[in-house]
C-alpha cells in the first residue's frame, strides 16, 4: 500500500479531496510524524516544501508538484532518483483570464478613464480594439496554447515562439531559434509564459524590446528570470515601450527597494495570475495516481536536465 505525504500549505483541503475520491490502496500519512517521511513512497505538494524534506524521504519514488514551476527541485546538487511531475493543463484558463483582463485594461484605457472620473473630467478619447492586433506568445506550451485560443477568439493575429513544436492550431505563424527578433518585430502585445531554464534566461533583453513598437505592452506570467530587468526599465523610462504587467520576478517577494516599484507604466501583480486551487490540482493527482498504481507513466513528467 503506497504511503503518501502531503506537503502543502493547503494540506487539509487536499487530504479531504483525496479521501473523498476513495483511491485504492492509498495510505495518507501524517506529515506531523517524523517517522512517516522515510515510509512515504509518494509526495504531493509545493516544490519548496518538498525540497526541505527531500533528504529524509528515503523511500520516495514519485513526487507530484502542485505548481507548474519546479525550480526548487532542479538544483543539480539534489537527488534525482525519483519521478517528478508538475501541474499542467490546469493553469491555462486562469492565465487567459489574467492576460485578457490586462489586454482590455490597456486597449480600453481603463486606468485613464478612472483618473478622469476621479478628476471629474470628461474624457471622450477614442479607445482601441483587440481585433486585428498582433500578439506574440513567447512559449506555446499548455498555457501558451490556451492564450492563443483566447486571442484567436478575440480576432487577434497570433505569433508563437517555440524551440521546435508547432502543435497549436490557434497560432497563425511560428518562429523558432534564430528568429526571435523577427518574432518580436511589430508586435502589439508580447506575453511570456516560459519556464526557467538556461536557454530562457534574460531572453527578453534590450535587443528584443527594441523590436517592439512604442505602443506595445509586455506581460510576463512565466518566470522572472526570462527578463533583463535593467533593459525593461530603460525601455519604459524612455517611452520606447508603453507598459508592462509583471506577475513574476527573479527574486520573490520583490524587494521594496527594487526600481520596478517606481518605474512608469508598470503594473505589479505579485505572482497571483494563476493560483493552485486544490480542487483542480487534486484532480490531476488522482488521475496520475491511478496511472501510477496501474504501472503506467504518470502525466507531465519533468526532465531534470531541461527543467520542465
Amino acid at each position: 500500500m503506497p504511503g503518501l505525504l502531503i506537503l502543502s500549505k493547503q494540506a487539509d483541503a487536499y487530504r479531504s479531496l483525496l479521501e473523498a475520491a476513495n483511491l485504492p490502496d492509498l495510505q495518507i500519512l501524517d506529515a506531523g510524524q517524523a517517522g512517516n517521511f522515510a515510509l512515504s513512497e509518494i509526495v504531493f505538494g509545493e516544490p519548496d516544501l518538498i525540497r526541505a524534506q527531500l533528504p529524509g524521504l528515503g523511500g520516495l519514488k514519485w513526487a507530484q508538484s502542485t505548481w507548474a514551476g519546479v525550480e526548487p527541485l532542479l538544483d543539480p546538487s539534489l537527488r534525482r532518483d525519483y519521478v517528478l511531475s508538475n501541474a499542467r493543463g490546469v493553469f491555462g484558463g486562469l492565465m487567459s483570464e489574467f492576460v485578457l483582463a490586462y489586454l482590455l485594461l490597456h486597449e480600453r484605457k481603463v486606468l485613464r478613464r478612472l483618473a478622469a472620473q476621479q478628476e471629474r473630467r470628461w474624457d471622450a478619447t477614442l479607445t482601441g480594439t483587440l481585433r486585428g492586433k498582433t500578439i506574440g506568445l513567447l512559449g506555446v506550451g499548455s498555457i501558451g496554447a490556451e492564450l492563443a485560443r483566447t486571442a484567436r477568439f478575440l480576432g487577434m493575429k497570433v505569433r508563437g515562439y517555440t524551440r521546435a513544436s508547432e502543435d497549436c492550431e490557434f497560432v497563425d505563424e511560428y518562429y523558432h531559434a534564430g528568429r526571435l527578433l523577427d518574432f518580436a518585430t511589430g508586435l502589439d502585445y508580447l506575453v511570456a509564459s516560459l519556464p526557467a531554464t538556461p536557454d530562457t534566461r534574460r531572453v527578453v533583453d534590450a535587443a528584443l524590446l527594441a523590436r517592439l513598437p512604442a505602443h506595445a505592452l509586455f506581460i510576463n506570467v512565466g518566470r522572472g528570470s526570462a527578463v533583463d530587468d535593467a533593459a525593461l526599465i530603460a525601455a519604459l523610462q524612455s517611452g520606447a515601450l508603453a507598459g508592462a504587467v509583471l506577475d513574476v520576478f527573479s527574486q520573490e517577494p520583490l524587494s521594496p527597494a527594487h526600481p520596478f516599484w517606481a518605474t512608469p507604466n508598470v503594473l505589479i501583480t505579485s505572482h497571483t495570475s494563476a493560483p493552485s486551487f486544490p480542487a483542480q490540482i487534486a484532480g490531476l493527482f488522482i488521475e496520475n495516481y491511478r496511472r501510477y498504481i496501474a504501472g503506467q507513466s504518470v502525466l507531465y513528467q519533468v526532465d531534470f536536465e531541461r527543467g520542465y
